[in-house]
């Protein structure tokens, strides 16, 4: 009877989650998962993997507590190679959190697996805001931005400078559809109208067909429901087409390496929206020309920014709450008000959606920028409250009244 209540208390200490298997190891392993090579690396890829390390860093230099290793791999936009990885990473390397991901895909089937062994997902760039909706989960935090706010934000800027018809080229796959039925809700709500919608697969580098039916539709606003290379396509084919003279295009997943790849005599007068840009005060000036110096001289994209602040805000709530338990980590990080340097106050909700300000700009014209990375003009800032969707709003079950 001995050796049954021993088996029995030894099951329970190995149990994955637990307490006993969750407190802080001597090296707190972050992975770094993302597009190191395809359509997505400029924004994430291996800046992000600098980002986390300048995190680290920073940590160390506040106290730290115990040592961080950021470990990286490329998920080639594949779902079921991201979740392999996570699951890998967490089995064989006690891999305490996963973050960026990048890939709308990639980021729901690792947010499902994070879940399952009880780590945290900081789903860092992973834009549909089906992740603190109904795939919603008690380990994950959504940090930089989402489908709702990217869409919510341009929709209501846009038509408020008359921007009131539209016309979507949109991605064929998760990221696609959640930005278009995101800003089309938020337009149509304001009284706007969709006139029509262009799907393409990703990797498309021909876009006459999308953009000659964008232009014959008459809508005001051609609103670019894709990301990275085909976001970029697109635009330089725009302007070849002279589209952009009558019709605003709005980038909804728009970022500023794709700005400086499209090249401003292109991108000019085009709307975007961010959550974080270089310029935008003394304390993400100074963090960027720090991240600069450390990659290439490239000013970081809010997607590297995110993965810094995130990454930071993580260490420093498995610090607080001695466990690297996902729900425990994630708890800890509701707590109170994150008082970021880049994103300002952060506040964590109970569905996982990090809240902070969102911004929409506009995109200079060759005359008025003063350096390769001085492209955005400050249309609007909006606040976190009105930026990202209600918490009542996205179905998460995780919500409580």
């Amino acid at each position: 009877m001995n050796w049954l209540r021993r088996l029995a208390l030894a099951t329970i200490l190995l149990a994955p989650g637990l307490s006993a298997r969750a407190q802080i190891p001597d090296v707190v392993k972050i992975g770094i998962m993302n597009d190191m090579n395809g359509p997505f690396a400029d924004q994430s890829g291996k800046g992000s993997v600098v980002a986390a390390q300048m995190a680290a860093e920073e940590f160390a230099a506040q106290g730290g507590g115990f040592r961080v290793q950021i470990l990286q791999a490329d998920h080639q936009n594949k779902p079921d190679l991201g979740a392999q990885i996570a699951r890998e990473w967490v089995d064989r390397d006690n891999v305490a959190t996963v973050a960026d991901a990048v890939n709308s895909g990639v980021g729901l089937a690792v947010n499902q697996v994070m879940a399952e062994k009880h780590r945290t997902f900081l789903a860092t760039n992973v834009g549909t805001s089906d992740l603190t909706g109904k795939y919603c989960q008690p380990t994950t935090v959504q940090w930089t931005m989402d489908t709702y706010a990217l869409g919510n934000t341009m929709a209501r800027v846009m038509a408020e400078r008359g921007g009131n018809t539209w016309y979507f080229i949109a991605f064929d796959y998760a990221l696609g559809a959640a930005l278009v039925h995101d800003t089309a809700a938020t337009l149509t709500a304001l009284g706007g109208k969709v006139l029509g919608t262009s799907r393409h697969p990703i990797g498309t580098t021909d876009f006459s067909s999308y953009l000659v039916q964008a232009q014959a539709s008459g809508a005001k606003v051609i609103g670019l429901a894709d990301t990275g290379a085909d976001l970029i396509n697109a635009v330089k084919q725009a302007a070849e087409f002279g589209m952009t003279k009558k019709q605003t295009l709005a980038g909804l997943f728009t970022q500023i390496t794709d700005v400086d790849s499209i090249g401003l005599r292109a991108a000019q007068g085009m709307t975007v929206t961010e959550a974080f840009y270089w310029d935008l005060n003394n304390a993400t000036r100074a963090f960027s020309r720090r991240f600069a110096q450390r990659f290439n001289g490239r000013m970081p994209t809010e997607n590297q920014a995110g993965v810094y602040s995130s990454v930071l805000a993580y260490l420093n709530a498995v610090k607080a709450a001695n466990t690297i338990e996902g729900e425990k980590v994630v708890a800890q990080m509701r707590k109170q008000p994150i008082q970021d340097a880049l994103f300002g106050t952060v506040t964590v909700r109970q569905d996982g959606r990090a809240v902070h300000d969102m911004y929409t700009f506009r995109v200079k014209a060759p005359g008025e920028s003063a350096s390769r990375w001085d492209v955005y003009k400050l249309m609007a800032r909006i606040p976190g409250s009105e930026a990202f969707r209600p918490l009542d709003k996205g179905g998460c079950r995780l919500v409580t009244q």
